[in-house]
């Protein structure tokens, strides 16, 4: 297994990354010009996801990790609610809902799965909240 040195690293924060590509290219659209409001919250839900990921990460602290991953999980959440808002107001259509829509589930998944683990570590006798992610192996 790959050793975790960078953000770059991290499978989940690749994955949000190639997500938040879709959002902006789908929110390039004209159509999203009828609603700026809409455009901007759903870019910014997007965002988060990769950005609380790479902010936990480089901390250098499971405990502040695991808090900025919890938040990572919570906009992928509000990243799925706002495609719902994208597809009610005929800004996307069915096929491109369903695609995004999975993959911010699953994301969101994942983070929760990468939670678990890293809460798992913190409960081994001698690894203490100060032992970072950093230099262990890559999570799947």
């Amino acid at each position: 297994m790959a050793t975790i040195k960078e953000i770059e690293d991290l499978d989940t924060w690749k994955d949000s990354r190639a997500l938040n590509k879709k959002i902006y290219t789908i929110t390039r659209r004209k159509v999203f010009n009828e609603d700026p409001d809409l455009r901007r919250q759903i870019r910014r839900a997007s965002v988060s996801v990769m950005s609380n990921i790479a902010e936990g990460f480089e901390r250098n602290n499971n405990n502040f990790f695991i808090n900025f991953l919890t938040i990572a999980k919570g906009s992928a959440g509000e990243l799925r609610s706002q495609l719902y808002c994208c597809l009610d107001g005929e800004f996307i259509t069915e096929s491109e809902f369903e695609p995004l829509k999975k993959e911010a589930k699953l994301l969101g998944e994942r983070i929760g799965k990468f939670i678990k683990y890293l809460e798992a570590y913190q409960s081994q006798p001698g690894n203490v909240s100060r032992t970072t992610v950093k230099g262990r192996t890559r999570n799947t």
